[in-house]
């Protein structure tokens, strides 16, 4: 499968927004005001933290349907600390929210299961390496 981004040429000459193109999915990113960009959608940052949050969110949907769970609306929510990024250091919380018919040990089951959705693994576990070529 193939990301692509392209620039979006309908927002004049000195725009920085672009297209993120996903199979049939088309997402505005931009930079935010404060970085010179006029936040005409998230940031780079902004989609690889929501991506954990979006993944938290499924992985525990999934889950708690494969266990027969009462599981009625799941909230993640993402702050980003990243005021020792050019240190190394990103940090990201996320808090789970639950509503449903779910007991203790139904509720700590599902938080554990959050902690190891592929999305936190690739991000904690995982080396990425990555190439860049002129195409």
């Amino acid at each position: 499968m193939s990301i692509s981004v392209y620039r979006d040429g309908t927002a004049g000459p000195t725009s920085t927004r672009h297209t993120l193109k996903i199979r049939a999915h088309e997402i505005p990113v931009d930079a935010s005001d404060d970085a010179g960009g006029t936040d005409a959608g998230p940031t780079p940052h902004d989609l690889y933290d929501a991506s954990l949050a979006a993944c938290k969110a499924l992985t525990v949907l999934l889950y708690a349907r494969r266990k027969g769970m009462a599981v009625e609306d799941i909230e993640v929510v993402v702050d980003r600390d990243s005021t020792d990024e050019r240190k190394g250091v990103y940090r990201l919380k996320s808090t789970l929210r639950l509503t449903g018919a779910l007991d203790d040990a139904q509720r700590a089951e599902l938080l554990r299961v959050a902690g190891k959705c592929p999305v936190h693994r690739l991000m904690t576990e995982v080396k990425t390496e990555i190439e860049t070529v002129l195409g």
